[in-house]
């Protein structure tokens, strides 16, 4: 049964699991303390595209230090509901990471395999120092030992959807975070 709290996408039905206020609430908070970590720094915030642009264009509104930031986009879902476990480089980052302080916004992390390609390849790159940022942590479903600095809300290992999260490229602009009811 469809509800004000349910959104359908082709025979999938959705359930609000975090709601926009609460989203909002616990980015401002991350926000803020990354503004005290970062007290008389500019980091430098490497967005990892299509999905944590919301999240980075929403955090940085809530930092009071300066900052700049880049994406990078890369790939391990295609149209896919689990990651394939392959990752793709779609763009590479413009700016040079050498010797800053490189903060990376993710918008989910499940499997850590992108975090961990990302660790590395940032690494090399010889970095001050190198952090993430992760709007959502899925609880047990990392296959590499992976460490995320700061975390929005850990949650299930489910299928989520909204505020830059997608299905088959849609939904991203709902402001709330729903999950896949399972038949």
């Amino acid at each position: 049964m469809i509800t004000p709290d349910t959104i359908q996408i082709d025979d999938l039905t959705f359930e609000i699991l975090i709601d926009s206020k609460t989203l909002h609430k616990r980015i401002e908070e991350l926000g803020k303390q990354i503004s005290r970590d970062y007290e008389g720094k500019i980091p430098i915030m490497i967005g990892v595209l299509n999905g944590a642009a919301i999240f980075l264009a929403d955090i940085i509104r809530y930092m009071d230090i300066d900052c700049e930031i880049d994406f990078i986009k890369i790939s391990s879902y295609g149209n896919a509901r689990v990651s394939s476990g392959e990752i793709t480089m779609i763009k590479d980052f413009s700016a040079d990471l050498h010797g800053r302080d490189v903060i990376v916004v993710e918008d989910i992390v499940d499997s850590g395999l992108s975090v961990q390609y990302l660790r590395r390849k940032i690494l090399g790159l010889k970095p001050a120092s190198l952090k993430f940022v992760s709007l959502l942590v899925k609880k047990g479903a990392a296959k590499v030992d992976l460490s995320i600095d700061y975390v929005g809300f850990e949650i299930e290992n489910k299928f989520v959807i909204g505020y830059g999260l997608d299905y088959k490229q849609l939904k991203r602009n709902l402001n709330a975070i729903y999950q896949l009811i399972e038949p």
